[in-house]
């Protein structure tokens, strides 16, 4: 069984102004170092065996920051670990994406599915898995690709309506015997009434 604790990076610039970042390569703020500090202090409490993130430069920075709290130098980047491509909505606020898209059912030009997150994010955790069997690993990604994987394992039960996936908040997620499963969301663990576990072949169709 192999342990994968995912993170969400820091705040950026971006995140403070609402702007839709996607795979805009978008630096950490200040405060974003300062929530990749404090996620570094509480995961320092615990053991583990590696770091991977995304490519993208604001989860490396997180990704490094924490691994110099859990004595863990050397960050692995994963390409399928990048944050959900928005397509033409990427640095707009919300605002700005209601006037240029005034129908929210309208399909939005390169916006990938949330399906296409999971189809790529699954075979990168097996991999990491084949290759660490019996490790715990940080993971720091995006939320749009926590958010995939959450919707992916609970059928869409979580996370609940405008319940955000927080700048540095750490979600506990297991993969042995060909299941991905879901131990924690937002460090509280999983009510038993929601589903949490899937193959990782993926099985279910995810809104756009």
């Amino acid at each position: 069984m192999t342990t994968f604790t995912f993170v969400r990076h820091g705040q950026t610039d971006w995140n403070l102004e609402r702007r839709i970042q996607g795979a805009t390569d978008v630096p950490l703020n200040e405060t974003g170092r300062e929530q990749a500090r404090e996620t570094g202090r509480v995961l320092a409490e615990r053991q583990w065996d590696g770091i991977v993130a995304s490519p993208l430069s604001r989860a490396r920075e997180t990704a490094e920051i924490i691994g110099s709290f859990v004595g863990i130098p050397e960050v692995e980047l994963v390409d399928a670990l990048v944050e959900r491509r928005y397509g033409e909505v990427e640095g707009l606020n919300g605002e700005e994406i209601a006037a240029r898209f005034p129908d929210p059912t309208a399909p939005v030009p390169g916006r990938e599915k949330r399906s296409a997150v999971v189809a790529r994010v699954l075979p990168a955790l097996q991999a990491l898995a084949d290759e660490h069997p019996d490790a715990a690993l940080i993971v720091v990604s995006h939320g749009g690709v926590i958010g995939s994987l959450v919707r992916y394992i609970t059928e869409k039960q979580l996370p609940g309506k405008g319940e955000l996936i927080a700048n540095g908040s750490a979600h506990d997620f297991l993969i042995e015997n060909g299941e991905v499963s879901m131990a924690s969301f937002n460090g509280v663990e999983l009510d038993r009434s929601i589903r949490s576990r899937a193959p990782l072949s993926l099985e279910l169709t995810l809104p756009s």
